[in-house]
């Protein structure tokens, strides 16, 4: 079964109005010429209706960064599912590293928050990894089975079904640090035979994303890796030119 390449930017907090017209325009223009990959950007919540505005008919999708796990409620200043679906939104981030450490979000958390997203039909990318201390205490796969397991054990794993997985060692986000490409294939290939034992159907369907200070430099030979379907971009995917030389980069 042959996966499509998905590059997905986390723009995280940074973003403007006027700084984002430029950018969202130049990846737009930039995607049209690669029907290899599939594209997206992931925006803060005040900006999705900007990115549907000038994204909606090109190649690139959008989605947000995180959800609620309940449709409606009073819960000041969240986000449930269907809002994010008003604006148009294909995908929404969940469980990425920085929730679960600054914000204290638990595997049965995020898998609610995935739950919510497949209810409204958005696809979910689900984030799981290891911070430096657990790999240098061998528990990477601990972590990242613990972390799958929650999102299988509440909905089972035809949930993963054209769902979007994302390992991201925390040790190598924003930190310039990369995991190598046999390292990220290793843990990549450990999730896909984790869901193997489920459904062997569902796991080599399963797009699986590398996401660690991914750059223009380092994107093509992870993505050569045979489990490795693309990246979860943070601070390249702010710069047009960064972002579509990784796009471009897994159309190869």
């Amino acid at each position: 079964m042959m996966r499509r390449k998905l590059v997905a930017g986390n723009w995280k907090m940074f973003g403007s109005l006027a700084r984002n017209e430029g950018l969202l325009n130049a990846v737009a223009a930039g995607a049209a010429g690669m029907p290899g990959v599939d594209c997206a950007v992931c925006v803060p919540f005040p900006y999705l209706a900007q990115a549907q505005q000038l994204l909606r008919g090109s190649r690139v999708a959008w989605g947000a960064q995180d959800v609620h796990q309940l449709d409606k409620g009073a819960y000041t200043g969240e986000v449930a599912a269907p809002m994010l679906c008003d604006f148009g939104c294909r995908y929404v981030i969940v469980g990425h590293s920085e929730r679960r450490t600054l914000y204290g979000e638990t595997s049965q958390l995020v898998a609610e928050k995935f739950a919510a997203a497949r209810e409204s039909g958005l696809v979910p990318i689900l984030c799981v990894g290891e911070t430096l201390a657990q790999r240098e205490s061998g528990e990477t796969e601990t972590v990242a089975a613990e972390q799958l397991d929650a999102v299988i054990g509440l909905l089972g794993v035809q949930s993963l079904r054209d769902a979007v997985l994302a390992y991201e060692p925390v040790w190598a986000i924003g930190t310039g640090k990369t995991a190598s490409p046999e390292q990220a294939q290793a843990v990549h290939a450990f999730i896909r035979r984790r869901v193997a034992g489920h459904d062997g159907q569902v796991a080599r369907g399963l797009c699986i994303l590398y996401g660690g200070s991914v750059k223009a430099a380092n994107a093509a030979e992870l993505f050569a890796m045979p489990d490795i379907d693309g990246g979860l971009i943070g601070g390249a995917s702010l710069v047009a030119d960064d972002f579509l030389a990784i796009c471009n980069a897994g159309q190869n």
